[in-house]
Order: C-alpha cells, then sequence, then structure tokens
C-alpha cells in the first residue's frame, strides 16, 4: 500500500497506542494496514505509551493480537521510564506503589524495596503514583501520609484519562491530583509523556533521521512531541475532538503539524 505524501517525509515513527491504535480490545479502522506500509516502506517505529498497567511484554502480545506486528525494542511505557528515573537513585530505600503488578516490577527493579502492605508503608522514601483497576481509598491514605512525613512524590502521567468503548476512564493524572490535593502540594517529578525522557529513550532506539509524533490528545501527545522538538500528527479516533483540533490549530501558539482522522487516513493514500 503506498503511503501519503505525509508519511513519505519522515523516517521514524512515535505511535501512541490507546485512541490511535486501539480502543480498549479494538483496533480503530485500517490502523493494522497503516502500521504494515510504514513496515513495508521501512520506517522506523516505537510505541510510546502512558499506560503502566501492563508491561512491555503484555503489550507485544496485545499487538501481535490485534493485529499489529511488534517487537519489545520498539516499546517505551511510562512504567519503563520511571523504572530509568529512579534507578541509582535513593540507595535501596523503600518505596510505596500505587499502581499495577506491572508497574511494581518496574519499580522494584530499580532497586526499591516496596513496602506495600507492610507497617513500614507510611514511612516510605518514595511513593509512585498511577492508575490501576483496584485503586482504593486505603491507597491514597498511605500515600498521604508518607508524603506528609517526607516521601518523594512521582507521578507517572497527568492524563487524567484514557479512552474506552464505553466512554473515557479515569487515568493515572486523576489519581495523582487526589494525592496532591491531600498533601497540599505537587509531585516532585512526571516521569510519562509529555515530559522528555520517555522521547529520549525513543531517539536512541531510532537513531539519525526525521521523526513523526503520533497520538490522540493535545495536552499529552502533541505538547510532548513539541517540547521534544518533534513534528506531530493528532489523529481523531481518542481524546479529541474536531471542535478542540481546530481550535489548537488556529491558536497563536500553535497546534499539532497535521491533525488527521486516523492513523491510515494520515499515513494512506487512501
Amino acid at each position: 500500500m503506498p503511503l501519503s505524501a505525509i508519511a513519505r517525509r519522515y523516517d521514524h515513527f512515535l505511535i501512541d497506542l490507546d485512541g490511535c491504535l486501539w480502543i480498549g480490545d479494538e483496533p480503530t479502522d485500517r490502523a493494522a494496514d497503516a502500521l504494515a506500509a510504514l513496515r513495508e516502506a521501512r520506517k522506523g517505529i516505537v510505541f510510546m505509551t502512558n499506560d503502566a498497567r501492563r508491561t512491555p511484554e503484555e503489550f507485544v502480545r496485545k499487538l501481535w493480537r490485534l493485529g499489529f506486528q511488534a517487537s519489545l525494542a520498539e516499546i517505551v511505557t511510562a512504567g519503563a521510564a520511571a523504572q530509568f528515573a529512579l534507578a541509582g537513585r535513593f540507595d535501596g530505600g523503600a518505596a510505596f506503589v500505587i499502581g499495577s503488578k506491572a508497574l511494581v516490577d518496574h519499580v522494584a527493579t530499580a532497586g526499591l524495596r516496596i513496602v506495600n502492605n507492610t507497617e513500614f508503608a507510611t514511612r516510605a522514601d518514595v511513593v509512585v503514583v498511577a492508575d490501576h483497576d483496584r485503586f482504593t481509598y486505603a491507597e491514597l491514605r498511605t500515600a498521604t501520609q508518607a508524603v506528609l512525613r517526607g516521601a518523594t512524590l512521582i507521578g507517572l502521567t497527568r492524563d487524567p484519562t484514557f479512552p474506552m468503548p464505553d466512554g473515557p476512564w479515569p487515568g493515572s493524572g486523576a489519581v495523582l491530583a487526589a494525592v496532591e490535593a491531600a498533601c497540599g502540594r505537587t509531585a516532585d517529578e512526571v516521569v510519562g509523556k509529555p515530559e522528555p525522557g520517555m522521547y529520549d529513550t525513543a531517539r536512541d532506539r531510532l537513531g539519525e533521521g526525521r521523526i513523526l509524533a503520533v497520538g490522540d490528545r493535545l495536552d499529552v501527545d502533541v505538547a510532548g512531541g513539541r517540547r521534544a522538538g518533534l513534528d506531530t500528527a493528532l489523529v481523531l479516533t481518542g481524546a479529541t475532538e474536531t471542535a478542540d483540533a481546530t481550535a489548537a490549530s488556529e491558536a497563536p501558539s500553535g497546534g499539532p503539524t497535521f491533525v488527521a482522522d486516523s492513523l491510515a487516513a494520515l499515513v494512506l493514500t487512501s
């Protein structure tokens, strides 16, 4: 399948997952065709996601299950960014983690001692916050007490929601906002998009060449790509409505380099 004139301009593509390649467990229209065309043209690809609920290996399995070719080296997650940010810091200190087992494993791999479900949780040196399906008030209470006692507060992302077939679900940013509100201060650090760490990791994997960052959120994918000095493409299959995309493009500060109805509309000629 021939590539569009826009796609032919770039050597590499940073592609968001939720809202761009899929919604929940359903691929977006012709996204598999678009990705196959990029591979046929030998374009470099990195999948970037703020979703820390799964391991990179789980994302590879989901990509293949939904019809997308992918390798482990092509996956950059916010969980991996947290692991990178924490590695070598805090000298093996204690960490309380709000998040999935995948995120807990990333934090442990960074060299911290996980104190969830122990008497030491409220005395953790670091509190790492993301969303997960079983988030509880007890977790919020423990995180609040640990931070008020001096723990460093690290958020995965500020994404307020992520797209699902039945409508938006609360994201890591919503959980982080609850902790911040309870503690009366903002996080010491946020590691996911639009922060630069994930883009630096992706650049290292891709090497030289022109890069286009593709995603469905103005405040995350477009903002992050622009801060990293990249051209950006906004697709309208996820979190952003057409009117918001138009307003952003017309704003004095500028918006995405390109706006397309979908990844397929961006990448393919028809």
